[in-house]
């Protein structure tokens, strides 16, 4: 069992920055890839961020691209989102989550992640 809980989430003005933080439980942390997702109401969830179990590898969804950085932290089991350049279109709960399988890269898909966290709030204000 993992358990994955996010923080950092909050109110901020457009152009402004947040860093968000992915606390896992369990000794699997370190060899598992890590993705960050999105969703905002009325709208489906989406790919954000995602990063290998070494942190050499990442991969962002285009939107957010050159804006936020994806990064971890396996002596804390802890994934980072560096959000910059915010912009209300960012408004969303942001999920993290654990994909298990040992070693595997950074995905986009969300059905190769096992386990999720419960969301952080991102409002960005015009």
């Amino acid at each position: 069992q993992v358990q994955l809980v996010e923080s950092g989430g909050g109110l901020v003005q457009a152009g402004g920055s947040l860093r968000l933080s992915c606390t896992a439980s369990g000794r699997t942390f370190a060899s598992a890839a890590m993705g960050w997702f999105r969703q905002s109401p009325g709208k489906e969830r989406t790919f954000v961020a995602a990063i290998n179990w070494s942190g050499e590898n990442t991969y962002y969804a285009g939107s957010v691209k050159g804006r936020f950085t994806i990064s971890r932290d396996n002596a804390k089991n802890t994934v980072y989102l560096q959000m910059g350049s915010l912009n209300p279109d960012d408004t969303a709960v942001y999920y993290c989550a654990a994909d298990l399988a040992l070693y595997s890269g950074p995905s986009a898909d969300m059905g190769v992640y096992d386990y999720w966290g419960q969301g952080t709030q991102v409002t960005v204000s015009s």
